[in-house]
């Protein structure tokens, strides 16, 4: 026997965790489905299955290299090869060696008597809780390949977005510091060296260059201080951000920034109506299906609401009520889930709704994007300007002088 650390959504929609003494993981699952619970992960404790070192040991399959896995093994089962002939297959798909060490555990895994649901949770995070709840629908229902398709689609939506945002933000990133570089190296080191010209020649300072001087030498002379305080800082903030409580206070104020709030907002609703569309799309009930959902929430705040919203729901209201009464998300995807619940086509149309703001998402993210580098570049342009201005004043009183 050995001791088992679990995470499972209970028939009312409660996700709970503890430790169970099983012989092995496949009895802890059993156990927990016996319970009439869905099993979200299920580890050694004593490995420390959760540990930062073993998540990075175990995150061999990621972004592409996932949605080209889940696509293909989709394919061969629709095409109707069996399991362990596709995974069979796809050994020689993967470019990395870990990858392929972790589909070839699957696949013994599967030709040893497991479920593909249970092969992949023993991966212990290679594969997320949304990933192996959808696979164990998906069996249940006897449609894993058709699963695994919309699986493939829901993970390229989500790679395509970040990725679009990632490459936009590296152009503004690169112009935003090495501006910034540039700025600093001006006052730290090339200010401070007119300051005895200046001095020596009883040339009069205007108070912007005096300002201008006295920050150029406070950098030069306490610049590591100001840099060290910053660290600081910034490991400070971390610290406190993996507060529970500090986190949501933090992610609610997020929500009330003016031009930030609502983008999060957007994003963190087409993340929730598809993940509640694909999962029930796939025969989870409403209730695991919110449970599991709220686990895909980012923002710990919006998280929070959902958690009086499954209580609602559990006590016999209908979803779209209870997100009005516990819940801030807009008001367009309430009235979008109302009209699915009226019409008995509650995934269906939660999936469009996703789309929407995944639409309405990419369009902000690109006039924000295509609007971020002329005002950076604006913006840095006059405050090298400025600086610039500072140092030539006194040169210009002293040619005048002079003349």
């Amino acid at each position: 026997m050995a001791l088992y650390h679990y995470k499972a959504v209970t028939p009312t929609g409660e996700v709970v965790e503890g430790r169970m003494d099983a012989p092995s993981v496949e009895d802890v699952i059993t156990r927990l489905q016996e319970q009439g619970n869905v099993p979200l992960a299920a580890d050694d404790a004593d490995l420390g299955g959760g540990s930062l070192f073993a998540r990075w040991q175990r995150q061999p399959l990621g972004g592409a290299a996932l949605v080209q896995f889940t696509q293909q093994l989709g394919t061969l089962l629709g095409a109707g090869l069996p399991l362990d002939r596709s995974l069979q297959l796809l050994l020689e798909i993967p470019e990395g060696e870990r990858a392929k060490r972790v589909i070839e555990r699957v696949r013994e895994r599967v030709r040893g008597g497991s479920s593909l649901s249970r092969a992949l949770e023993e991966e212990h995070g290679a594969f997320s809780r949304l990933y192996v709840s959808m696979v164990r629908a998906g069996e249940a229902g006897g449609a894993l390949d058709e699963t695994l398709k919309r699986l493939a689609d829901y993970l390229e939506r989500a790679r395509s977005l970040r990725e679009s945002v990632v490459g936009a933000l590296v152009y503004p990133a690169f112009l935003l510091f090495g501006v910034l570089g540039s700025l600093i190296l001006l006052l730290a080191f090339v200010v401070p060296q007119f300051v005895p010209i200046f001095a020596d020649m009883n040339v009069p300072v205007p108070f912007v260059t005096r300002v201008l001087m006295a920050l150029g030498n406070f950098l030069h002379d306490w610049g590591w201080i100001l840099l060290v305080l910053v660290v600081f800082f910034a490991l400070y903030a971390r610290m406190r951000l993996r507060e529970p409580a500090s986190r949501r206070m933090f992610d609610a104020w997020l929500l009330r920034v003016k031009v930030l709030g609502p983008l999060l907002l957007k994003v963190d609703t087409a993340r929730l109506l598809r993940t509640l569309g694909s999962l029930l799309k796939n025969g989870v009930p409403l209730l695991s299906s919110l449970g599991i959902a709220r686990q895909v929430v980012a923002n710990r705040e919006l998280a929070a609401q959902l958690e009086p919203t499954t209580e609602a729901v559990k006590g016999g209201e209908a979803l779209s009520r209870a997100l009005t009464a516990h819940t801030v998300f807009p008001k367009l995807a309430v009235q979008i889930a109302q009209v699915g619940e009226e019409s008995g086509t509650l995934d269906t149309m939660l999936l469009r709704a996703a789309d929407t703001y995944d639409g309405q998402v990419r369009s902000a993210i690109d006039k924000m994007l295509a609007a971020l580098v002329p005002v950076l570049t604006i913006v840095m342009a006059l405050l090298v300007a400025s600086i610039m201005m500072a140092i030539l004043l006194p040169l210009l009183s002293l040619a005048g002088n002079v003349q």
